[in-house]
Formats: C-alpha cells, sequence, structure tokens
C-alpha cells in the first residue's frame, strides 16, 4: 500500500493558487498528515471541514483505539459491528481488490506493520517473516453481512490506501451542500476541487518531478471539478547498500514494488477511487493497468525512474 498509518512526509501534488483572496482557508493535522483547505466561503464553515477530518480519523484510523479498524482488528476474527460508512467503504476497498487481482489490498496490515520508514535505524524485515505474513492478506476474508463485518484466516486492514480519498470526498460534499461552488481540498497530496476559480479560471496542480526536490514539479494539471491523487516511491523510503526501499509494497510478497515506476498520478472524479487506483496501478504497471483505468474512467500519469512519462489513456 502506498502509505503506511495514513502518514506522509511529503506533499505530493502542489495545489497552486489554493490561497488566492478573497478565500478564507484552514489548515490542520489529520490521518497522520497536513490537510489544508481554501474555499470561497465563509471562514466557520471552511473550519467545519477539519472537524470533519477528526471524526472520520477517528472512525478509520487503525492507531486510534475504539475505531472500527481498531476493533476489526482486535476482535481476533469475531463479528463486529461498524458505522455503515466503513462498511461500504470495505465494499469499495472488496471491489477494486477483486479488479486489481489483489494489487490493492486493504488486508496487508500484517506486511505494513513490518517495515518502520521513520526509523534512525531501519531494517529489512526478515524473507521468511515476510513470507508468513503475507499468508493472511487476502482482501476475501473480510466478510461483509449489512453492517457487520467479519476478518477470517487472521486478516487485518490498514485503510492507509484509501481513507484519506474517501474523507476528502466528503469534504467536497459538505461544502457543496453549504452552497461553495469554489474550493480546494488538500489532505497530504489528494487534492480535491470544486469547480474552478471565481474568475474561471482553472485549478493548478503540480504534479511533483519524482528526481527533484518536494517543491519541483514534473507537469501542471489545468483542472476543475476533479480529484488527483499520486503515489511516489519517494513518499516515504530508506536507502540500505544503495537500494532504495518504499513503502508500496506487493501485497504477495510485502518487499516494495520494483518495476521501474517513480509514480503514478490518478485524475478522475472520485478522489476515494483516485485514491485506491494510485496504489493498484503502481503494483500492476502501465500494461497492467490498462482494463482498470478503462473500467473506472480516469486517465494516470506513470512517472519512470528514468525520466520517462506515459499517459492513459494517451493525450
Amino acid at each position: 500500500m502506498k502509505r503506511i498509518g495514513l502518514l506522509l512526509l511529503a506533499v505530493l501534488l502542489l495545489p497552486f493558487g489554493c490561497k488566492a483572496e478573497p478565500a478564507h482557508s484552514a489548515a490542520g493535522f489529520a490521518c497522520d498528515t497536513v490537510v489544508t483547505i481554501t474555499a470561497y466561503a465563509p471562514q466557520k464553515t471552511v473550519d467545519e471541514t477539519l472537524k470533519i477530518c477528526a471524526d472520520y480519523e477517528a472512525l478509520f484510523s487503525k492507531t486510534v483505539a475504539g475505531s472500527d479498524v481498531w476493533n476489526l482488528n482486535h476482535a481476533n476474527g469475531d463479528p463486529v459491528e461498524v458505522n455503515p460508512e466503513t462498511a461500504d467503504l470495505l465494499r469499495l476497498a472488496i471491489e477494486i481488490g477483486e479488479g486489481s487481482g489483489g494489487a490493492f489490498d486493504v488486508t496487508i496490515a500484517p506486511l505494513s506493520a513490518m517495515w518502520d520508514f521513520s526509523a534512525n535505524d531501519p531494517v529489512i524485515p526478515d524473507p521468511a517473516a515476510l513470507n508468513e505474513a503475507a499468508k493472511r492478506v487476502d482482501y476475501r476474508s473480510i466478510i461483509i453481512d449489512g453492517n457487520t463485518v467479519t476478518l477470517e484466516n487472521g486478516a487485518e486492514i490498514d485503510l492507509g490506501g484509501i481513507a484519506k480519498g474517501y474523507i476528502a470526498d466528503r469534504v467536497a460534499d459538505y461544502l457543496r451542500e453549504q452552497g461553495v461552488t469554489s474550493a480546494c481540498i488538500n489532505m497530504g497530496g489528494n487534492v480535491v476541487m470544486i469547480g474552478k476559480k471565481p474568475d474561471g479560471s482553472p485549478w493548478l496542480i503540480g504534479v511533483r518531478d519524482p528526481n527533484g526536490t518536494p517543491e519541483q514539479s514534473e507537469e501542471v494539471l489545468k483542472l476543475g471539478d476533479a480529484a488527483v491523487v499520486t503515489s511516489g516511491t519517494y513518499e516515504r523510503f530508506f536507502e540500505i547498500g544503495g537500494v532504495r526501499y518504499h513503502h508500496i509494497l506487493d501485497p504477495k510478497t510485502g518487499m516494495p514494488v520494483s518495476n521501474g515506476l517513480a509514480s503514478v498520478t490518478i485524475v478522475g472524479t472520485s478522489s476515494v477511487l483516485c485514491d485506491a487506483l494510485s496504489t493498484a496501478c503502481f503494483v500492476l504497471g502501465e500494461e497492467g493497468s490498462r482494463s482498470l483505468l478503462t473500467r473506472y474512467g480516469v486517465r494516470a500519469i506513470f512517472l519512470y525512474s528514468d525520466g520517462t512519462r506515459t499517459a492513459v489513456p494517451a493525450e
């Protein structure tokens, strides 16, 4: 999965123009990442979005005791009654898991827990231990009956690859309900734009140059009413012996994906879909992703470590 514990160490997408006046902005920290929301709306309305983020974090975080995810992971296989939104999000996760052949799998928690990309002295997990943990990774072990969820075969879930996209969509829904027609929501790189700017110009979203600094953009997307999410090898990583070990793990092996890709950016209308698909497409690679991209009607930008670039569908 591309994010462990919902943590990002760098902003992946750089929203240009999100602080233009007379917009009001609110910034906070939720889901282990910086959240910045700018909207042409009253300050009170914008401030409320941070409360929405906090409420969903309390629902989806695997580290918050009493959250739905925490309860599921500590239920020892017993059924757990969850919030209807949690059940719906898990259904979507299963759908994308099925569609991607398991390239996206929210039961990756046993594997992701074995990697510590923020350690002062990081280590590569023992291959035998990874192999054993991989036996517990299978989205088909999530059984849902109404709002009751059961995790079979020792499965544990980590919604780090999909939750922020879902939350960003819900924040956008709230703003639209308040009559907002122009806003930019950035949840640690999960960017959602409502409409265009009031002057009719598009929002400018910079896709980070994988070989540059966090401030350098590979290209700038001009968008309105869209969602953009990137998965990249530069988000969280460490290097040992000249080899980079990043946090986008292959659910089948528990090792970082090594296929020449440096980042995958997904552009669509649903942030939750873009979030999950950015991981799935990174794991699958460009050719393996084409049918999935067609199915969901989204656009992907594949950036490679050698500096080459491909867009699907072709521009």
